[in-house]
């Protein structure tokens, strides 16, 4: 559907952002000054809850941009209710609930017990979730990796950045699970680069990983198919929900897990991802309302690029460690290449469309 353009400044758009921002960090500074009781403490937990939001907004940029590709298609009442409940979700569910589900899974504890453990032993905890890193990159990288593929191999997508590479994926989407084929064969070559339990623990994940996906474009058709019979209103409904609400929770996979690199504390890491997940839903309200993916052709096409990156290194860390601000600046930069790109393009259009009337007044 399409989106009329909002006049709203952009700044407008992040006001509840900077408000949960003063919240979170003059939280972040309290809990700081009871846990040391010194000035010094304060400013470290302060510190720490600004890079962690800092690191929430680089790696998730190009969530924003994908999530504003699937929203500007659903209808408001169901915008709202992502943008709503999604955050809720989003800073709740992946920041507080899932780390102390995985804690809970891996430790055979009760969720209670689990926040127990991170209140009282942060050191054991943050062991247990780092154990669990290997899992959850791979579930993790081959979702996102399906998704970015998705977007590529598409035969009816017309628009192309790098033209030489996407126009032959395009052309070979009419190659039925062409995608699922690739991803199979880099799981393969990444258990045989494993060794022992660990290549088993791999395989079976990234499986789970590419089930999910499948599970989900199914689920999701299936769910909107049954909204359009029942009333036109619903489309891009609940599937679209669904479908967005796995990709937020696979994006944050990597945030969280790296976080447990700055600080041991599960509330702080809720507190620093949490704000930067303000921003990443106030970036996603204003390109749709604004129009912005429309005016900036490429832009959507930086940040599925910067997804099958940022799954290729959840791929990679199995094997070797890759910190976090690598991910978030090859992500941003490639974003960024995309945007000038638009940019030059719009440019070049409106140069054209200024030299026809002056090409018609020389052949009069």
């Amino acid at each position: 559907m399409n989106q009329p353009q909002s006049q709203k400044s952009s700044l407008g758009y992040f006001r509840w952002a900077f408000i949960i921002t003063a919240l979170g960090l003059a939280l972040g500074a309290f809990l700081g000054w009871q846990s040391t009781g010194t000035l010094g403490g304060m400013a470290t937990v302060f510190f720490v809850c600004t890079v962690l939001a800092v690191l929430e907004i680089s790696l998730s940029f190009d969530n924003a941009i994908v999530n504003a590709n699937k929203l500007k298609e659903m209808t408001p009442v169901w915008q709202h209710r992502f943008l709503t409940w999604g955050i809720v979700i989003a800073v709740f569910g992946m920041r507080i609930v899932f780390p102390l589900a995985i804690v809970a899974i891996a430790a055979k504890i009760g969720p209670w017990e689990a926040l127990v453990l991170a209140a009282r032993e942060p050191a054991e905890y943050a062991r247990i979730m780092n154990d669990a890193h290997l899992p959850i990159a791979a579930f993790g990288g081959t979702f996102l990796m399906m998704v970015g593929l998705s977007y590529f191999f598409n035969h009816e997508k017309e628009v192309h950045w790098i033209g030489s590479l996407e126009r032959v994926m395009a052309r070979s989407a009419t190659i039925k699970g062409i995608e699922i084929a690739f991803v199979l064969l880099l799981i393969l070559l990444f258990s045989y680069l494993l060794e022992g339990e660990d290549a088993i623990t791999f395989v079976y994940c990234a499986i789970y990983g590419l089930v999910t996906f499948l599970a989900v474009e199914v689920i999701g058709g299936l769910l909107d198919a049954s909204q359009r019979a029942m009333s036109e209103a619903a489309k891009g409904g609940l599937g679209a929900f669904i479908y967005l609400e796995v990709l937020d929770a696979s994006f944050s996979f990597d945030g969280v897990i790296g976080a447990f690199a700055l600080t041991q504390n599960l509330f702080i890491i809720a507190i620093g991802l949490g704000i930067g997940a303000m921003y990443v839903r106030s970036m996603t309200i204003m390109l749709v309302e604004k129009g912005t993916l429309a005016e900036y052709r490429y832009l959507e096409h930086g940040a599925f690029y910067a997804i099958l990156i940022l799954s290729v290194i959840m791929y990679v860390q199995t094997l070797t460690h890759i910190p976090e601000v690598i991910t978030g600046l090859g992500g941003a930069a490639l974003i960024g290449i995309s945007l000038w790109s638009s940019i030059r393009y719009n440019r070049q259009e409106r140069q054209k469309e200024a030299d026809i009337p002056e090409r018609e007044r020389l052949h009069a």
